[in-house]
């Protein structure tokens, strides 16, 4: 989208973190989690840090695909999720990142352990250990 492309007509670097959340959503989604199940259970995943690698720029028109997934899970408390963009116009990846989440209390704003009806939901799509 044209708003997106930053003054030197790469899309700006804004618009990848931005991004970020919207396929995280996606995907736990895709878990059955939604934002109701986070509010009935009094909880929410909020980042903590994201360590981005931008490798290639990106252009107006050029396809991007995106792709998630969890790579682990701590004491119930911490998430890491790996994203991966691909230009599909030029076969190449052009954004990589590793964010990690905490569960906090949405009452409280405090750390607070994942139910286990989500921690199982994730859990279930984790490629890497629980640890």
């Amino acid at each position: 989208m044209p708003e997106h492309i930053d003054h030197y007509g790469h899309v700006n670097n804004v618009a990848y973190i931005a991004q970020i959340e919207q396929v995280a959503w996606s995907h736990s989604n895709a878990l059955g989690i939604s934002i109701d199940n986070f509010r009935s259970l009094d909880r929410a995943m909020v980042v903590q840090s994201h360590n981005v690698r931008y490798i290639l720029p990106c252009h107006l028109n050029n396809k991007v695909l995106c792709a998630t997934w969890v790579t682990q899970i701590k004491k119930r408390l911490t998430l890491k999720r790996k994203f991966q963009y691909i230009c599909e116009t030029r076969e190449k990846i052009v954004f990589e990142a590793e964010t990690t989440f905490v569960s906090v209390a949405l009452t409280s704003g405090r750390p607070a352990r994942m139910p286990l009806e989500l921690y199982d939901l994730y859990n279930s799509a984790c490629i890497g250990e629980e640890t």
